[in-house]
């Protein structure tokens, strides 16, 4: 299995992982620029490393996320997330014009819920994020 998402994550690089992971650079190097929205750009640089190297990792909620992350979710919305699930949407949509790229357009498509709200959640190796559920 590690092979396989070994295969996958090199191929999700070249297609589109260097580019949106870009995106969630320059989203947290502007974060870091304003000071206040420094939580911001770690929360970005963390989901910038998931979605350089997706496979073989997930998301999963915090436990201790509470008001607060939700909070900054609904400001990361209307300041970055829209543009950065804006990029996802995009991204997918030649990406499933080819028969190689279909499995990697729904996996952009399943980072956009990602990006709209990166803050209170936490990224594990997939055995790990579905070991509590």
């Amino acid at each position: 299995m590690k092979l396989i998402n070994l295969l996958l994550n090199i191929l999700w690089l070249f297609f589109c992982g260097i580019w949106m992971a870009l995106g969630y650079v320059i989203a947290a190097l502007i974060c870091f620029i304003l000071i206040v929205t420094i939580p911001f750009g770690i929360a970005s640089l963390r989901i910038a490393g998931f979605v350089l190297w997706p496979f073989g990792r997930t998301t999963v909620e915090r436990s201790n996320a509470g008001a607060p992350s939700f909070i900054g979710n609904v400001i990361w919305v209307i300041f970055a997330g829209w543009w950065l699930a804006l990029g996802h949407l995009i991204t997918s949509i030649p990406l499933f014009l080819s028969i190689i790229g279909i499995p990697f357009g729904w996996a952009n498509l399943k980072l956009i819920p990602i990006s709209l709200m990166p803050l209170g959640r936490d990224v594990v190796p997939t055995d790990q994020g579905f070991a509590g559920r």
